[in-house]
């Protein structure tokens, strides 16, 4: 990685001047930026983190701010109210939603390729496969998610609505009834319940069932990509570059800007999260491959999109294009930091 970011240093001295939208001139004041994340500081956060703890940020000119989410921010919010520049969004559907609102905002990079959103089971009980949830009594499912993704488990699987008890976010329930399955993130919950239960659970990722939005999106108001269109093209660059070496390289120290952020997490904690993003591909699958680590591709978003629409999550009358704004991915920036294994 340092050998890296010391060329691309090279590069922009080399220049002299910030001719390109990716660009910084040496000698230039970085310019301040806000970035709003949706929850408290974790793994899933981490590209972010390591462009900002090994300098990458700096290196494009930007002065970052990370400003954590929590249960009594609402950061979203801000940007909309123009007081933080980037959010991290939770998938498309919000996008979708703020475009039938006519909120000015829109998505110019998903940084997660697959939504780490799971149905989590016991072991054994007759569930093997992800058709055999459809046989138990009962499902711990949030409001949101009742909302949203279970409309269409509903529409393609067959779910029914009998089934769902609101998760509040305690696993207990779950945990007393074995005959049960419960939402999650693969890379917490899992963990959390081998810890407390002393047991693997069987686990589902619904994006490889076919619910195939983009998640840890990066949201912006509109008004910033018109006037400050350089600005959204450095912070995107950094933070693909962030998540390269996040992934595959030394992340010790934005690791440990995570732990000072949230205490509560553990090595192991943090080590497991990595290790399901690498090994499901959360990050970096698919288009990413080809296109760059945030790569979002129109014809993905409109796949999904006619799939809520089917479920009766969003409106046909939606102008599903108004969501995204791609010139700032899909150029194989980065690429050359992938590394196997």
């Amino acid at each position: 990685m340092t050998s890296f970011h010391a060329s691309r240093r090279r590069f922009l001295a080399g220049l002299g001047a910030a001719a390109l939208p990716g660009t910084f001139a040496v000698g230039q004041s970085r310019e301040k930026v806000t970035f709003g994340t949706s929850w408290v500081a974790q793994a899933e956060h981490g590209g972010y983190y390591q462009a900002f703890a090994d300098g990458t940020y700096a290196t494009y000119g930007l002065d970052v701010t990370i400003i954590p989410g929590g249960p009594q921010a609402n950061n979203r919010m801000q940007v909309m109210l123009g007081r933080i520049d980037f959010y991290m969004g939770a998938n498309l559907n919000q996008a979708f939603s703020a475009v039938e609102q006519d909120i000015p905002t829109v998505i110019i990079a998903a940084f997660f390729q697959k939504d780490p959103q799971v149905l989590i089971a016991h072991p054994g009980h007759g569930i093997e496969t992800f058709e055999d949830l459809k046989t138990l009594p009962t499902l711990f499912i949030s409001k949101e998610g009742v909302a949203s993704y279970f409309q269409w488990l509903k529409a393609d699987y067959g779910f029914r609505d009998d089934q769902v008890k609101l998760y509040n976010f305690n696993p207990q329930p779950f945990l007393a009834d074995k005959r049960s399955a419960m939402q999650g993130y693969v890379t917490s919950e899992p963990f959390g319940i081998e810890q407390k239960a002393g047991f693997k659970p069987k686990v589902f990722l619904l994006t490889d069932q076919g619910y195939d939005t983009y998640a840890s999106t990066i949201e912006t108001r509109k008004q910033l990509v018109i006037e400050r269109p350089q600005t959204a093209q450095r912070f995107i660059e950094a933070s693909i570059i962030g998540w390269y070496n996040y992934i595959y390289g030394d992340n010790a120290a934005a690791n440990a800007l995570i732990k000072k952020g949230n205490p509560e997490l553990s090595d192991a904690g943090i080590a497991f999260a990595i290790a399901r993003m690498k090994e499901y591909g959360i990050v970096d699958s698919g288009s990413s491959l080809d296109l760059g680590i945030g790569a979002m591709t129109e014809a993905r978003v409109e796949n999904f999109f006619r799939k809520m629409v089917r479920a009766g999550v969003q409106k046909p009358t939606t102008d599903w294009r108004r969501a995204i704004d791609t010139r700032f991915v899909n150029k194989g920036f980065g690429k050359e930091l992938h590394k196997a294994g």
